[in-house]
């Protein structure tokens, strides 16, 4: 078996994921073989392996981190939350069933074989495993059915280090009372991160020496907050716009991007390429003034597409997108957004509401019908016309370049749209890298159009294409952006390990690892 560590948490949104993640690079710079792992991740965040499973989006970022490829068993349950449907139980990278709390925790032992039978396939191919835990480990209402925590670290042999967010307040309290409820299982954790802090390190000393007293464990690193980190938060806790850009550019210039910011918003990652435009503001709304003042209107995707369509159509958002619309705005819809934008969807197996049918906001000639199945694959996709990305009715050097270059993506939906398709033309990578080519995908209708592609966004040209279109129609110059995301994220976890290794004690962490 492989050794390993695990980074648990007081709490969610303490730091955990970005700290392996900050973790698995300095280790593999340190030319060790390392992988993460999460037996059971609960995200609307999802990312499909190069085999076609679906892991949490955070366990690909930290298998980028280590420079490796991300697989299903760095990840072997994931809970995608439905609302009063429960929440889609995805082993081992497939969709097993939907789900109630008390189903699930039912299900437990199956569930718990499937997360030993994943870490022990991992154990074998990598020397190194650093796990992340979920929530609390102190939930004293679910300790009987914990197989992500302590009962996880216990069967890996793995030592705990405890994550404490000092920026939301109480951070000793939350360590200590972590420590307490946890009672004889508190042996496990070795040690504390304070994460988050601002200030002077100075007047926080005096508690680092007393959490120890009080707990018999150290406090190995205090982390500093840090402001535009440029690396996505498990769940985006808070969907705010990061203003980390290269150059600025006059407020009149910008091409004013809203997310609509949808109740089951999922895969909300697939705009963070935009954050690093230089032209570029980004926002998530759900006010119509923003929708109908933008330059470009983007309708994200969800992990309910009837609830999300109803959501936008009581808060009269469905008739902001329509004037929008009419202004020659850029409408766009991803996945469960493509599907909205169409006439009709309809859900006979009622996988995801009580209703059967419902109408679409009709922007663009499809229907879609729900099905049992799941769509899950990495594609490579050409346009099919790419006149509508014609800045300026010219054929600019970022579409020159896209005509010799796939645009690469992934799907995940439930459903298949049928109508006036064929914006891409695409090749499926499906179970073992096999390959099916020539599927269409997409629908366009003058300013409007969507897709079902995931991370369509991270190809650079084609996305300076999109903004280039709006700058057109605002009759500005097309601009010749020179950012590469791949690189800005790759420098970004750099940067991360950086100030995690600059600010804790790696020694203790090898100590107590044997690594």
């Amino acid at each position: 078996m492989a050794k390993a560590l695990m980074i648990q948490g007081t709490g969610s949104g303490a730091g955990k994921s970005l700290t392996v993640a900050a973790l698995c690079r300095i280790f593999r710079d340190m030319g060790i073989d390392v992988a993460p792992f999460k037996a059971q991740n609960m995200a609307l965040n999802s990312y499909i392996t190069i085999d076609g499973g679906e892991i949490g989006r955070a366990q690909a970022l930290q298998a980028e981190a280590a420079k490796i490829e991300p697989i299903i068993d760095m990840n072997p349950i994931l809970l995608k939350a439905s609302g009063d449907m429960g929440s889609q139980v995805i082993i081992q990278g497939k969709v097993h069933s939907t789900m109630k709390a008390k189903e699930y925790y039912a299900f437990k032992k199956t569930a718990w074989g499937a997360v030993k039978e994943s870490f022990e396939r991992l154990s074998q191919k990598y020397e190194f495993i650093i796990m992340e835990g979920a929530g609390s480990p102190a939930e004293i209402n679910l300790m009987d059915v914990d197989i992500v925590n302590m009962s996880m670290s216990k069967h890996a042999k793995a030592p705990v280090i405890l994550v404490g967010d000092i920026d939301k307040g109480g951070v000793f309290a939350s360590l200590y009372g972590t420590i307490k409820l946890l009672g004889r299982d508190s042996r496990y954790i070795k040690a504390f991160i304070i994460n988050k802090f601002r200030g002077d390190l100075g007047i926080l000393s005096p508690g680092l020496e007393m959490i120890k007293d009080k707990t018999g464990k150290p406090v190995i690193g205090v982390l500093p907050y840090i402001k535009d980190i440029g690396l996505p938060e498990e769940d985006g806790l808070s969907l705010q716009k990061i203003s980390n850009f290269k150059f600025q550019i006059s407020n009149h210039e910008r091409i004013k991007i809203v997310i609509v910011k949808l109740q089951y918003i999922s895969n909300f990652t697939d705009f963070d390429p935009f954050l690093y435009e230089p032209d570029v503001e980004l926002v998530y709304s759900d006010n119509p003034a923003d929708v109908e003042n933008a330059d470009i209107v983007i309708i994200p995707g969800t992990k309910n597409t009837m609830k999300d369509l109803l959501f936008l159509k009581e808060r009269y958002l469905e008739e902001s997108i329509k004037r929008a619309y009419a202004k020659g705005v850029q409408i766009i819809g991803m996945c469960g957004g493509y599907q909205m934008l169409g006439k009709k969807i309809y859900d006979p197996y009622e996988i995801e509401s009580s209703h059967k049918e419902i109408e679409g906001i009709g922007l663009l000639n499809i229907e879609t019908a729900f099905e049992k199945n799941k769509t899950t694959c990495r594609v490579e996709a050409e346009i099919v016309d790419g006149s509508w990305l014609m800045a300026h009715g010219n054929k600019n050097h970022e579409l020159s370049a896209m005509s010799y270059k796939p645009l690469k993506g992934y799907e995940i939906h439930m459903g298949t749209s049928t109508g006036d398709i064929g914006l891409f033309r695409i090749s499926r990578i499906t179970h073992h890298a096999s390959r099916i080519k020539d599927v269409f995908d997409g629908s366009i209708n003058n300013n409007c159009w969507g897709t079902y592609l995931h991370g369509i966004f991270e190809n650079d040209q084609f996305r300076r294409g999109i903004i280039n279109n709006a700058r057109k129609k605002k009759n500005l110059p097309p601009l010749n952006s020179t950012v590469r995301y791949s690189g800005i994220k790759d420098r970004a976890i750099d940067n991360l390990a950086y100030i995690v290794k600059e600010n804790i004690d790696m020694d203790f962490i090898k100590r107590i690892t044997g690594i």
